[in-house]
């Protein structure tokens, strides 16, 4: 089969890859699609602390091909999103519905695959979502109706789950609140969507890419502006003033009730915490790179007991959290055909790169035949 390895250096297309047969708690996917995004790319540039070679891509849905001994609750043909989180099952944190804190989640690997000349080959985020086909834990699958396109389906393998989760799970956002949300990429999109969807009456969408103003509406932002701007903080303090007669004072009153950082720069991590109302909470959904750095002002936290707080994942349980975005898809609320922009078979992989790092398309979908 073909499958994107990572190489260290490079990533290329190989053919004749080989899948290990499952495990009793094992299932292997034949992968209908895969989403391509900022995480990939920062694989494929060694920008993460994990072995390779390693076949790349996390986010993907498909049909399942083959299962293991042990495992029930999904069969053969049966329509599944693929979750990255190779949970236990069995510490404290799965038992209470968090499985995000799980140990076993983070920096877990094997060696499913093989090339041609026998020399094994590890996965990525356990999943290597970049393959015809794929082998992942049980836990990992969700199945699905197969109503819903796979194209579409998987992103919410994390693009959707990570966006909505924050906003749900992680914040908590109720009706009436407020929220800016920086960058409107595949994550952002769902941020803002989901804001709409729990009843936020403004959400001030910001990007650097203003031709992203309709994209952002679309999805239910109240208000753009463009990230280049020098006044951001300002302009979302003039949206949301606490007195339309008074400034923002040593302390910064006014602003909105909850800060989305979708990018995790610093810069925009700054613009984040000082767009904040007092008692409000930024958060930081976007992946920096291992050692980035960020600043904030102490003032801006203990008076007025803003909150600062990191989101892994949309802090979600995935069997409980995919079937509810799939519903709210089915049901008209939520939107995952308009986020794939654009789909590539898989030739044509360095295409969907460039257009995803020019900013072409939100989200790209990496397709495969059958």
């Amino acid at each position: 089969m073909r499958a994107l390895v990572y190489d260290g250096t490079t990533t290329e297309l190989i053919e004749g890859i080989e899948l290990c047969a499952p495990g009793p708690r094992d299932v292997i996917v034949q992968v209908a699609a895969a989403g391509l995004c900022q995480s990939d790319l920062s694989y494929m540039a060694g920008l993460y602390p994990v072995p390779h070679p390693g076949v790349c891509g996390h986010e993907a849905a498909g049909v399942v091909a083959e299962i293991g001994a042990a495992v029930t609750h999904v069969a053969a043909g049966d329509h599944v999103v693929i979750s990255t989180l190779a949970a236990c099952g069995f510490c404290e944190f799965c038992a209470d519905g968090r499985p995000t804190a799980c140990r076993a989640t983070l920096g877990g690997s094997r060696k499913p695959f093989t090339d041609v000349d026998g020399v094994e080959i590890n996965n990525f985020a356990s999943t290597s979502a970049f393959a015809e086909r794929t082998i992942v834990r049980d836990v990992q699958c969700v199945k699905i109706p197969k109503d819903v396109p796979l194209t579409s389906a998987a992103l919410v393998g994390c693009g959707v789950v990570t966006g909505v989760g924050a906003v749900i799970n992680r914040a908590k956002v109720q009706r009436g609140q407020t929220a800016v949300v920086f960058g409107v990429g595949g994550v952002g999109l769902n941020v803002i969507q989901a804001l709409r969807i729990v009843g936020s009456p403004t959400i001030i969408a910001v990007d650097i890419n203003a031709e992203k103003a309709d994209l952002a509406t679309q999805f239910g932002a109240t208000h753009f502006i463009d990230g280049t701007a020098d006044d951001v903080v300002a302009q979302v303090a003039a949206i949301c003033p606490a007195s339309p007669q008074a400034d923002r004072g040593w302390f910064n009153s006014g602003g909105v009730d909850f800060a989305f950082d979708c990018v995790a720069k610093a810069p925009v991590t700054w613009n984040a915490l000082e767009c904040l109302d007092w008692n409000g909470t930024a958060v930081v959904v976007g992946v920096a790179g291992q050692t980035d750095e960020f600043k904030g002002l102490y003032s801006r936290l203990t008076q007025v007991e803003r909150t600062l707080v990191g989101c892994r994942y949309g802090s979600i349980a995935p069997h409980r959290d995919i079937p509810m975005i799939i519903e709210l898809y089915r049901s008209g609320q939520l939107m995952l055909d308009e986020l794939v922009t654009a789909s590539y078979p898989v030739e044509d992989w360095k295409r969907a790169v460039h257009e995803l790092e020019s900013g072409a398309v939100a989200r790209g979908v990496i397709t495969f035949g059958s």
